[in-house]
């Protein structure tokens, strides 16, 4: 098998065919570091579709550089570009994205704050003290996110306010709530006053 070059795989990715531009996002993250100049050039482009496959062919590159460039694609004005940015931060989770990923909870782009939160899921322990704060201080859209991330994630330090969580007067808020409790093993327990 031949080595195809990254000038011809760049090509394959901006070419308009969506087959051709997804093997070629995937080609691309053999050349690592190398092609991260190339694809932030894409990134500063006006079209959003090549914004939106820079994006995608960055998820792929396993580089710890790709994160700023992840995370500019996150603040992107075309909501399909900060979809993929956050599809792309769950399949590579890094610390450094936490914040961005917490703000995205509030976005109005519902579909954006849940990928933000399932992203967070897998960022881990490290998330937990960004979520917690949501729960105490975000609107109400950020906070069920929140509480499903910290559901996912399944952190001791959040069992205070998911249990706070099951007062609220949200069936989802309870829901979620439930659930992490429920994961960590903290269940609720009746009994006969006696």
């Amino acid at each position: 098998m031949s080595q195809t070059s990254a000038a011809s795989l760049l090509e394959e990715l901006t070419g308009g065919v969506d087959e051709r531009a997804e093997a070629a996002a995937r080609a691309l993250a053999c050349f690592g570091s190398e092609i991260l100049p190339a694809l932030h050039e894409l990134l500063l482009r006006p079209d959003p579709e090549l914004r939106w496959w820079a994006t995608r062919a960055l998820a792929e590159v396993d580089d710890p550089q790709v994160v700023s460039l992840l995370v500019r694609s996150l603040q992107d004005p075309d909501a399909l570009v900060r979809q993929c940015a956050a599809l792309a931060l769950r399949q590579q989770p890094f610390l450094q994205a936490i914040p961005d990923l917490v703000q995205a909870l509030g976005d109005a782009d519902r579909f954006l704050a849940h990928l933000a939160a399932d992203a967070l899921i897998t960022t881990g322990e490290a998330a937990v003290p960004a979520l917690l704060e949501i729960m105490r201080h975000g609107h109400q859209a950020a906070r069920l996110e929140a509480v499903r991330a910290l559901a996912g994630i399944g952190d001791p330090r959040a069992i205070p306010a998911l249990f706070d969580a099951l007062d609220e007067d949200s069936a989802l808020m309870e829901y979620w709530a439930g659930e992490g409790l429920e994961r960590m093993g903290v269940g609720m327990t009746f009994f006969m006053p006696g």
